[in-house]
Parts: structure tokens; C-alpha cells; sequence
């Protein structure tokens, strides 16, 4: 009874992959590459956002100096342009550098106007410019009044504490150790109590 349970298994593990080899090879078909796909996993005309539409790249270059810096540009055949130069700086303060980033690029909107930004990235974030940009109204004198104020105290506290860190070593160590937590993300908390 056992032997002939295990030959009804083993013929039925058989017609099985029979059967999926038999309906992978009916599925596939080869492509003008003569690469062989299956219709089964082409959703591209499900997908409403997907256009077949070529767009050619009318201009591309890149160079690339030894010592970091580039220059790229780009042009598509539904005009977008785009130029952008790099280089490193600061190696004497951060051991990798400083990668600065000067760019614009342009674009057609979808209402036909045509859209360009310039843009620098460094040590001090993005900045990006452009028409089409919201430009933030003037700060209110008052608040203006109130940030100057908190950014002196900041200041402040700032020339206690190296004043203190020159007369207290252990001082000046917590205060070089919180200087490089903060520079890598983390929080130790205030040192004037300590």
C-alpha cells in the first residue's frame, strides 16, 4: 500500500512539472531582441501614468577632473536642459571634503510656460531659485526683534562656556566632546551647571 502511494506521488510530481514546463514555453515568446518574455509579466498597459513615447537625449556630457570636480549637462527632446558643475572643498576641516554643487535646469510646464531653477548645494543645504518659486513674506520687526535676541543669548553662552573651558580642562573636554556629538547628530544637553 505504501509503495504504491508513493509511486501515485512521484507520477503526479512528474505530470506537474510537465505541465508548467508545457505552459511556460506556450507563454513565452521571443521579442525583437530574440529574448524570450513573458505576457504574463507585461503590465505596462495597465499602468495609466506610463507612456510609450521615445524621447530622444539631444546633448549629453560629462567630465570629470582628477581632483573631484565635473561638469555635466544634458539636453532631452522635450526640453528639459540641465548643467551642473561640482567640486571638493575643506579638506583641511573634514577629512572627505565638502562636495559643492552649482546647477540650473530648465523644463516646459504642462501649461506651456517654461520653468528654470538655479540651484547650490554645499555645507549648507540645497538653495534652489526660480520664478515659480514662493518667495516667504518679511519676517515681522517684533519676531525679527525676538530671533536677534535668542541668537545674542546663543552667543552668550557660547563665550562663557569657552571662557570656562580655557581655566577648566576637564571643562574643555566635556565641551570639545558635546562640539562633536552636535556635529554628528546626537544631543548631550546643556554643560554650564556641570
Amino acid at each position: 500500500m505504501k509503495v504504491l502511494i508513493l509511486i501515485s506521488l512521484i507520477a503526479l510530481s512528474c505530470h506537474a512539472q510537465h505541465q508548467h514546463q508545457h505552459q511556460h514555453q506556450h507563454h513565452s515568446h521571443p521579442n525583437a531582441n530574440n529574448i524570450p518574455r513573458d505576457e504574463k509579466l507585461d503590465h505596462r498597459h495597465e499602468d495609466p501614468r506610463e507612456t510609450s513615447t521615445w524621447i530622444p537625449i539631444l546633448k549629453y556630457n560629462k567630465e570629470q577632473s582628477e581632483d573631484g570636480s565635473y561638469k555635466t549637462e544634458y539636453e532631452t527632446g522635450n526640453n528639459i536642459v540641465h548643467e551642473e558643475t561640482g567640486f571638493l572643498k575643506d579638506f583641511d576641516t573634514n577629512p572627505n571634503g565638502v562636495l559643492v554643487q552649482h546647477g540650473q535646469y530648465s523644463y516646459q510646464s504642462p501649461d506651456g510656460t517654461l520653468v528654470n531653477v538655479q540651484y547650490t548645494a554645499d555645507e549648507n543645504g540645497f538653495r534652489a531659485t526660480g520664478d515659480h518659486i514662493p518667495t516667504p513674506p518679511a519676517i515681522p520687526e517684533e519676531i525679527q526683534k525676538g530671533l536677534d535676541q535668542i541668537y545674542a543669548g546663543i552667543k552668550v553662552q557660547q563665550e562663557r562656556l569657552e571662557q570656562r573651558a580655557k581655566s577648566d580642562p576637564a571643562f574643555a573636554k566635556k565641551l570639545e566632546e558635546r562640539r562633536v556629538a552636535n556635529q554628528n547628530g546626537q544631543y548631550i544637553g546643556l554643560l554650564e551647571n556641570q
